[in-house]
């Protein structure tokens, strides 16, 4: 209940037998961010799976320490932003230098910290750390219809890491998707990252080659065949590899041009939050317009949804910054986002990234209804006041260290109800927030309540809260129990 989870939509049409096959294979591929960077080694001692749906603290903790690079001097200057010449984004026409990169002790500490800070931007440690895992060794699992895959290591080490990697060969995994012995799936969301200066790349790149080394071998992906094959990538680059990513809002402000740059090439937004064509590519027509991924839905961050669930650039702002806003608690995927990624950006960045997705001018946010009509939801009403009301308040205002607010949660006022039909099944973790702020867990009620009554349960919240139709069945909370 407490903030929109991420996913995206994998819609295939009928093709051949075995371009259905790649389409599919395409669209899963896309699904896991930045975990295949680096050829596959013999696995290491096998360790149970973790979803990347279920991040906790733990692996906030362990991905924290990735930010301590070997150069100490770098750390005065972690927080510092890119130059604007950085992020200036990168064209097919980008050269690139043919000179081999000097090695990384050469690396300024000011270029070493401004690394550390675009990796965060980027959320690198989010597929690259495992929970408990040394930093950047990879391991993290993130699996799909069609096996597991896992974050690849990237410390310098120079037998399972990409210690043998120039600062060419990184810039060309991060806009061609291309390993030096080979092509990458899309996984990697080299889609996005292709709008990345030469600059950026080198800096991060710098950064990843101060980190300790780790000599842990690669876990290869479990895949099945066809889509354990790596070929049909050069032609799906071929036909939608861009250079460019469509916007969703309009402005051609300092801070939206910054914001742009941040939300397309560093923290790839679109991947998640933009519609899938049938192999898998990023829909054009929709930048922004949310997906989804079995159970849950990534939502809308066009500027008209954004303003229909009462968000403002202050409160986004707030929201990257801390994980909390008058509209909830970032939960579920944006959770490690927030822990791993927008917390350390500047004000300034914050600032320009919320701009840049509400526009230079954005639409005013939509109120609430003063009197919503809830007669005939008196039984969803006693179910709150039974099980929700003791941390939520009987008025839906929430409580402090306890629980977020439910009137006007931008999870409530969300039109697809997935993602509180999914909440209210299976609870949220105890959560920790940037400075003091925390918040106890959620109970699931996947065993206490039945389908009808979870769906009494929705409609009075998003009515009496959110402003929406009261329009969940028990079929559609069936639905999402089995999945």
């Amino acid at each position: 209940m407490r903030r929109e989870m991420r996913g995206y939509a994998m819609s295939l049409n009928r093709v051949t037998r075995w371009g259905a096959r790649a389409a599919w294979l395409t669209a899963v591929l896309l699904v896991a961010a930045c975990n295949d960077s680096n050829v596959p080694k013999p696995p290491g001692p096998a360790q149970p799976p973790r979803p990347k749906t279920s991040m906790m603290p733990s692996l906030v903790t362990s991905a924290m320490a990735a930010d301590a690079p070997n150069a100490s001097a770098a750390s005065s200057a972690a927080s510092a932003p890119a130059p604007a010449a950085a992020s200036t984004p990168s064209t097919a026409s980008t050269p690139v230098s043919p000179a081999v990169a000097a090695p990384a002790a050469s690396a300024s500490p000011e270029t070493i910290a401004r690394g550390r800070y675009l990796a965060r931007a980027a959320d690198c440690a989010a597929c690259h750390t495992s929970a408990d895992g040394a930093p950047f060794a990879g391991g993290v699992p993130l699996k799909s219809p069609f096996g597991t895959f896992y974050g690849t290591n990237i410390t310098p080490d120079k037998t399972n890491g990409i210690g043998g990697w120039t600062s060419d060969d990184f810039y060309r995994a991060l806009h061609d998707g291309k390993a030096p012995d080979k092509p990458l799936y899309p996984a990697m969301p080299y889609t996005s990252y292709r709008q990345m200066s030469r600059a950026d790349s080198d800096a991060i790149y710098a950064y990843l080659m101060s980190v300790k080394p780790a000599a842990v071998p690669n876990r290869p992906h479990s895949l099945s065949f066809p889509y354990n094959l790596r070929f049909g990538m050069r032609v799906w680059d071929w036909m939608f590899l861009k250079d460019t990513l469509p916007d969703a809002s309009k402005g051609q402000s300092a801070d939206w041009l910054r914001g742009r740059y941040l939300a397309n090439a560093l923290g790839h937004c679109a991947e998640c939050h933009t519609p899938r064509g049938t192999f898998g590519q990023l829909d054009s027509a929709k930048p922004l317009g949310g997906a989804s991924l079995a159970r849950i839905a990534a939502p809308d961050l066009t500027p008209e949804a954004l303003a229909a669930r009462g968000w403002t650039v202050k409160d986004l702002q707030t929201f990257f910054g801390t994980g909390i806003a008058p509209q909830g608690s970032a939960f579920g995927e944006m959770y490690p986002v927030v822990h791993l990624s927008t917390q350390y950006l500047t004000p300034d960045d914050l600032r320009a990234l919320s701009t840049y997705l509400l526009g230079d001018a954005p639409p005013a946010p939509r109120p609430l209804p003063d009197h919503p009509d809830t007669g005939k939801l008196m039984a969803g009403r006693n179910l709150y006041l039974a099980v929700c009301a003791g941390c939520h308040s009987a008025d839906g205002t929430g409580k402090p260290h306890v629980a977020v607010s439910m009137l006007g949660n931008s999870t409530v006022r969300q039109k697809d109800p997935r993602n509180l039909i999914v909440t209210i099944l299976d609870g949220i973790a105890p959560q920790k927030f940037p400075g003091l702020e925390a918040m106890q867990d959620m109970p699931g009620f996947d065993k206490r309540l039945t389908d009808a009554q979870i769906a009494e349960l929705s409609n009075y919240l998003r009515v009496a809260y959110g402003g929406q139709a009261g329009d969940v069945n028990s079929e559609i909370v069936r639905q999402l129990r089995q999945k």
